[in-house]
């Protein structure tokens, strides 16, 4: 492909793919040191890993239509029913992609009791911009801009990255 060719790809062709993982290598590589993730007194995140699996589990499958209804879950087949030992599996995968910078998810916890309340995803870029979704429990909806906006500038401060697809409040 050369330079200007772009616009002459369907937005969505595989190549991008290609491209955007290429891109997403170089800007998490292996030496870049991932910044701690924020802290507020309404919450606060750390990586996603089997230890969440039954409070997360509560968290999504206590709120499905919520999430579907949060900006960035439109459309998509998650969260779909499965049981506690598929989540389990989600979770294990979440966490291998985050040890091999695949992508990188993680729990938000209620600091008043160490609950999930909800989850942040970054993933590697589609047509060249990281995506990055977050949804938090129906019974914590009214923290979900709080959310949107400590993540907007953790990533736009500490992160590599130019931009991202990161669904506004």
């Amino acid at each position: 492909m050369l330079p200007g060719d772009e616009e002459d790809i369907p937005e969505d062709d595989e190549r991008w793919d290609l491209v955007g993982a290429t891109i997403w290598d170089r800007q998490v590589a292996r030496d870049f040191d991932l910044p701690d993730p924020p802290r507020t007194e309404q919450f606060f995140l750390e990586p996603l890993g089997e230890q969440h699996n039954a409070a997360d589990y509560a968290a999504w499958t206590s709120s499905i239509e919520h999430i579907r209804a949060t900006p960035g879950f439109a459309g998509r087949d998650w969260p779909k029913v499965m049981g506690l030992a598929d989540n389990l599996e989600d979770l294990r995968k979440h966490a291998e992609d985050f040890r091999n910078r695949k992508g990188f998810t993680y729990a938000v916890i209620d600091p008043a009791d160490g609950d999930v309340i909800g989850c942040v995803y970054i993933y590697p870029p589609r047509n060249m911009v990281p995506d990055v979704r977050s949804w938090v429990r129906a019974s914590h909806a009214h923290l979900d801009v709080a959310l949107w906006k400590v993540v907007s500038s953790w990533l736009d401060g500490e992160w590599p990255f130019i931009m991202v697809h990161y669904a506004q409040r």
